[in-house]
């Protein structure tokens, strides 16, 4: 019986994709963009008896950092983040204000999630991919024994992320796509910020922004 879990759903008003990745052997998991839907995470956990070793936040936004904060006060799991992004941070009332939300609780990252940090949990072994432009700190997680990379909102299906808000770049988001994401094998599968998931071949072939 496979005692690796990977559940992904979509949260939040912006219906950013938060991923739960779980070893119910090691009893282990990680949570990667928790932008909202709590409590649909901690019954994960409770169900399958997990403990949450880290919580990844792929970039600053409002929809995938908005539920972190209440995530490791239930958990006591740290939270990963790249610092490059405490000024969307700063900024939470201002992004609450853009989507007639309520300002969310927010705090600087326990760790500073940099290129080649470590996201582990039980057989999920990976690490932190550095991709500015869409934010300043915007970051991947590639897990290369599963052949799945968390994208953020740095890369979607049959689309890049937008660089006209605030701490984006475009020419930085070109260069992390050439030189960091479609460095990954075709077969590699990605699970972007939203939308639906997709290939590196199949982007690499199909999507108009990179050809």
């Amino acid at each position: 019986m496979a005692t690796l879990l990977r559940e992904t759903f979509p949260v939040g008003l912006l219906q950013c994709n938060c991923t739960i990745l779980a070893d119910t052997a090691s009893g282990e998991a990680i949570v990667v963009d928790p932008g909202d839907s709590i409590d649909r995470i901690l019954a994960f956990l409770a169900k399958h008896k997990l403990q949450l070793k880290q919580i990844i936040v792929t970039h600053g936004h409002i929809d995938h950092v908005g539920g972190a904060v209440q995530l490791r006060r239930a958990t006591g799991a740290p939270i990963f983040m790249n610092q490059k992004d405490l000024p969307l941070l700063a900024m939470m009332d201002d992004q609450a204000g853009m989507f007639g939300l309520e300002t969310p609780e927010v705090a600087p990252p326990d760790v500073n999630a940099v290129q080649g940090t470590q996201a582990a949990a039980g057989g999920w072994i990976g690490e932190v991919l550095a991709t500015p432009g869409h934010t300043q700190g915007s970051i991947c997680v590639y897990f290369p024994q599963q052949s799945l990379l968390l994208a953020g909102d740095t890369l979607f299906a049959g689309g890049i992320g937008r660089t006209d808000f605030p701490g984006g770049d475009s020419a930085a988001i070109f260069r992390s796509l050439k030189d960091v994401v479609l460095e990954l094998p075709d077969d590699t599968e990605v699970i972007p910020g939203h939308g639906q998931e997709t290939l590196i071949g199949v982007e690499r072939q199909t999507n108009p922004f990179l050809n």
